[in-house]
């Protein structure tokens, strides 16, 4: 499993860098690809907590061009996935799925500071509004860019497939309506940790590794699959290669970057870290 998911951080990575069927008693699995949409699938509005993007829908990247279709049922990675998702069901009840449901959390001011550890100082609006911006509007590309291919699969979520709980009982209706693949919640993880790296070069392990836990605690919450994770992991780094060739973006890394430099010199740094990390820790 390790060498697969090395694999495909190897490929993620790569296009970051260049600057970028089913059974009786379980609900259908798309068995083949759609038929691909000629124009992009317009994004749903963006929520008050994730609106002013940078990127015009004409120039955010295709997911359902950039992800291949996902596992059919009864094929080896889906076994993989299902493998996984047994091994994640196993954290329930543990801090790790408490993080998880942290995580799952997208709104302004809890999303805030996910991140907090892994640059290791406190990011709010009260410290950091430059780098919130940043990070606002990141997150609203990542989010949306994911939505093309959402539609075109409709793959349904472990939780719906295994009757296990999830860490936001409260969201599952709306889950229920919203494709499995690619996972936005990775994206999202994915190119926050990719844009803080630009910010804080010095912590670009520590917040690289942060936005893949953020996606794998979407596991732990029995809302996906490793390769919705993975997928949205791809989809990420082609908005982040695509960002970089936006002036405003550009910009606001800049901004950020001296805000940040000017907290460090004020001494400050992020506190109650053990925790989280012992969390990761706990299921890799």
């Amino acid at each position: 499993m390790r060498t697969l998911k090395l694999r495909w951080q190897s490929i993620v990575l790569t296009l970051a860098m260049s600057a970028c069927t089913s059974t009786p008693d379980k609900p259908a699995l798309v068995t083949q690809s759609p038929t691909l949409p000629t124009s992009p699938v317009a994004a749903p509005s963006p929520t008050p907590a994730t609106i002013g993007g940078y990127l015009v829908q004409a120039s955010m990247p295709r997911s359902a061009l950039l992800v291949p279709a996902p596992p059919t049922a009864n094929s080896a990675a889906m076994a993989l996935d299902e493998e996984t998702n047994r091994s994640a069901l196993a954290m329930n009840g543990t801090p790790r799925w408490e993080l998880a449901t942290h995580d799952a959390v997208l709104t302004f001011p809890a999303m805030a500071n996910t991140f907090s550890c892994a640059l290791n100082l406190p990011i709010s609006e009260e410290h950091t509004p430059k780098l919130i911006k940043l990070l606002r509007r990141t997150l609203a590309d990542a989010g949306r860019a994911t939505s093309e291919a959402k539609q075109l699969y409709a793959r349904t979520r472990p939780f719906v497939i295994n009757g296990k709980p999830t860490c936001t009982p409260d969201r599952e209706p709306g889950l229920r309506r919203d494709g499995s693949y690619p996972s936005g919640h990775s994206s999202i993880g994915w190119a926050l940790g990719l844009v803080l790296s630009e910010v804080a070069p010095d912590r670009t392990n520590e917040l690289v590794v942060r936005g893949h836990e953020f996606g794998q605690s979407r596991l732990v919450c029995n809302v996906h699959w490793q390769s919705d994770v993975q997928a949205g992991r791809v989809v990420a780094s082609a908005v982040f290669a695509r960002l970089n060739a936006e002036a405003a973006f550009r910009d606001d890394v800049a901004a950020a970057r001296a805000e940040v430099e000017a907290i460090r010199a004020q001494g400050l740094a992020a506190s109650g870290c053990e925790a989280e990390a012992q969390a990761i820790k706990s299921w890799k």
